[in-house]
């Protein structure tokens, strides 16, 4: 029975060192001739200015391999979150920009405060339809949702 645990053990470790290990290789994959593409601009509005509920537009689409640079604003009064996580897993961000700041590595959730604009720079890698929402209390409810969709 001890043997049995130790051979779990080590195959548990070996799956999980894998599965860390893929976006590094994917991201390496990504750095070469892809970041010498200029970034496609997306536009989205988190509300607007009559403080309704939605994203705009509420559907996305990209292409797996290509460089993209989606616009965030919130034009509205309210904060709002653009949150898309299992897509946010499977992409590669190059940066995330607000302000004069400049923000590298896994981004998984990006929060807008009124007026605030940022810029989100990353490679599509997995593709599929992921599911956007606000996750602002109420928001999500009230229509704050949509989706994203990357084809190959």
């Amino acid at each position: 029975m001890q043997v049995i645990k130790h051979i779990y053990f080590i195959l548990v470790l070996i799956l999980s060192f894998a599965v860390v290990n893929t976006t590094p290789i994917l991201a390496a994959n990504v750095s070469g001739d892809v970041l010498k593409q200029a970034a496609i601009e997306t536009p989205v509005s988190l509300g607007n200015a009559a403080n309704e509920l939605k994203f705009e537009p509420n559907t996305l689409e990209f292409t797996a391999g290509k460089r993209y640079n989606l616009r965030l604003t919130n034009p509205s009064q309210l904060k709002h979150y653009f949150t898309a996580k299992d897509f946010a897993d499977g992409i590669w961000t190059q940066k995330v920009e607000a302000g004069k700041v400049e923000i590298k590595g896994a981004i998984h959730e990006v929060e807008l405060k009124p007026g605030a604009t940022a810029e989100w720079v990353f490679v599509p890698l997995k593709p599929g339809k992921y599911s956007l929402r606000c996750t602002v209390p109420g928001h999500a409810e009230a229509g704050m949702t949509g989706e994203i969709t990357v084809s190959n």
